[in-house]
């Protein structure tokens, strides 16, 4: 197995630390738009690594990098406005392809709140006959959430339950930031397309469908000392995806976000501050978005700042086995001190990197396999929970 990763930030980075443990691969190329970034990220990793300079925007710039290093497995690690330039790219080169974001959506022209328009993943899906013609597999989808998250819900319809009410992922973390009163976790320019989306909910009876953002609060309770946080519907992948592979009757995901940060987001919207389209700045064309983004601190050097633990899982209920009632939680918390000491890495981008790598780990040894545009719930669950707890990283469950 060859690998081209596309992206040297935060979980980019940490895949390569992840990565470099594992012997089931040759060679990883590390790329990025910014050759000293993959420079460091590759660095004091061994000759398996090797940076490169690549232009993640470019179908052709993807396709010739995996061309000149015989890539057979291209991870794409960048934001997802960059989804379909290398899940294009890749395809062209002949290389199957994995991401942790899908393509981007469109809110519905005339009732965003309601209906939806083009949804996350659509163009991808748009193509599958085409990856599965090739016999080739664009898995997508495949970081903790989406990712990890859509493998419980698999396990949880195969093994927990004989019918499933909702499959409801539920995210949150009592992290905090030393020395910052506002720094987020994880990529502000992907929290700010998630958040501010119309957020997609699945009922059987009704499809997809939109609600307002920050709709629905509830308090959730996360394990391992976390506790109870507000939870509120955002756009995410697993909506789009659980229903294509797993029954159930409504699949909703909501992120423990905050109070404080939800008015930022409000606030940045209400500036126009979270638009995308460049807008006229002195004579330069800047995106508000882009520039919130260089405002704030890379992510990816916070975690000597951060203190507390983040939770990723799927809060699965309906009928059990048994023919009673069964609520479980099925979740994976990392500890910011834990990933920091092990790997030098903060635990929100820790968390996100370890799954791809588990999934290249499985393709390479035929564990997983499949062709066309897959989901994470598309394939058997337990290989994949069983080697996350191989790789010193275990899952857990709680009855509720």
């Amino acid at each position: 197995m060859r690998i081209l990763l596309v992206g040297a930030g935060g979980v980019g980075s940490a895949a390569v630390s992840i990565a470099a443990r594992r012997s089931f691969f040759e060679t990883m190329v590390v790329a990025d738009h910014d050759p000293a970034r993959a420079a460091r990220a590759v660095a004091g990793h061994g000759d398996r690594f090797v940076a490169a300079t690549v232009d993640a925007s470019s179908a052709e710039a993807v396709a010739a990098l995996c061309r000149e290093h015989r890539i057979t497995h291209v991870l794409n690690a960048v934001d997802p406005r960059f989804v379909m330039p290398i899940f294009d790219g890749a395809f062209a080169a002949g290389a199957d392809y994995l991401d942790m974001a899908m393509s981007l959506s469109r809110p519905h022209p005339a009732a965003p709140h309601a209906e939806t328009g083009v949804k996350l993943g659509d163009e991808q899906f748009a193509l599958a006959d085409q990856w599965s013609a090739a016999g080739r597999l664009a898995l997508c989808g495949i970081g903790v959430e989406p990712g990890l998250s859509d493998v419980f819900a698999r396990y949880a319809a195969d093994e927990l339950f004989t019918e499933i009410d909702e499959i409801g992922v539920r995210d949150g973390a009592n992290l905090t930031v030393d020395g910052y009163d506002f720094a987020p976790s994880f990529s502000i320019w992907t929290t700010i397309e998630e958040c501010l989306n119309p957020p997609v909910v699945w009922e059987a009876d009704r499809g997809w469908f939109t609600t307002p953002p920050f709709s629905e609060p509830e308090v959730f309770e996360f394990p391992e000392g976390i506790g109870p946080v507000e939870c509120v519907n955002v756009e995410h992948e697993e909506v789009l995806l659980i229903p294509r592979w797993v029954k159930a009757k409504r699949v909703t995901f909501k992120y423990g976000l905050g109070d404080e940060f939800i008015e930022v987001l409000k606030t940045l919207h209400k500036l126009g501050l979270d638009a995308v389209s460049p807008v006229r700045v002195r004579g330069v064309d800047v995106s508000p978005r882009d520039v919130v983004a260089a405002c704030l601190p890379d992510p990816a050097t916070l975690g000597d700042r951060m203190r507390g633990k983040t939770c990723a899982g799927t809060y699965v209920t309906g009928t059990g086995p048994d023919g009673r009632p069964r609520r479980v939680y099925l979740y994976h918390v990392v500890d910011n001190e834990w990933s920091m000491n092990e790997y030098g890495h903060q635990a929100v981008v820790w968390q996100t990197a370890v799954n791809p790598v588990v999934a290249l780990e499985l393709l390479a040894t035929g564990a997983w396999s499949g062709a066309g545009v897959l989901g994470p719930e598309a394939l058997p669950p337990v290989p994949f929970l069983d080697l996350l707890n191989g790789y010193g990283s275990p899952w857990g469950m709680e009855e509720r």
